[in-house]
């Protein structure tokens, strides 16, 4: 994730403009935070969070809620979210560790009750040298 992740915001916020980043736990936002600010030290990911304050000008909002402060239009997220909530964005990427059994499984339950809401998905899966390549 501390690879992958930033790579994906950073083309997802080129295209796209402001995204939420929705991780799983509160806890986890400020090492994300800290870890978006020094991954790559040639590179700038505007980012910030609730500690940061002013959400609605922050291009990358990190979050534990399903929330939209800064108007964004893409969805990066971790864990559950609820599908009332998806609706509120043009893209939406749920990212999820493939070596933990219980996240695959969790999300392949997740994919069939988005499928029947009548999402339109793809799955995507990274490769040994950490580009993507479309699985489904």
């Amino acid at each position: 994730m501390e690879q992958a992740l930033p790579q994906l915001l950073t083309k997802a916020y080129s295209k796209n403009g402001n995204l939420i980043l929705k991780l799983p736990k509160k806890i986890q936002i400020e090492p994300m935070n800290q870890h978006l600010w020094t991954f790559d030290p040639h590179s700038f990911l505007p980012h910030g969070s609730a500690k940061d304050g002013f959400a609605e000008n922050q291009p990358i909002w990190l979050t534990e809620k399903e929330e939209n402060p800064n108007s964004a239009k893409t969805l990066i997220w971790m864990g559950d979210c609820g599908q009332e909530y998806l609706n509120n964005f043009d893209l939406c990427c749920h990212i999820f560790n493939g070596f933990d059994t219980e996240e695959v499984s969790a999300s392949r339950a997740r994919w069939k009750e988005y499928k029947a809401a009548g999402f339109e998905l793809t799955y995507w899966q990274q490769t040994a040298k950490g580009g993507w390549e479309q699985k489904a």
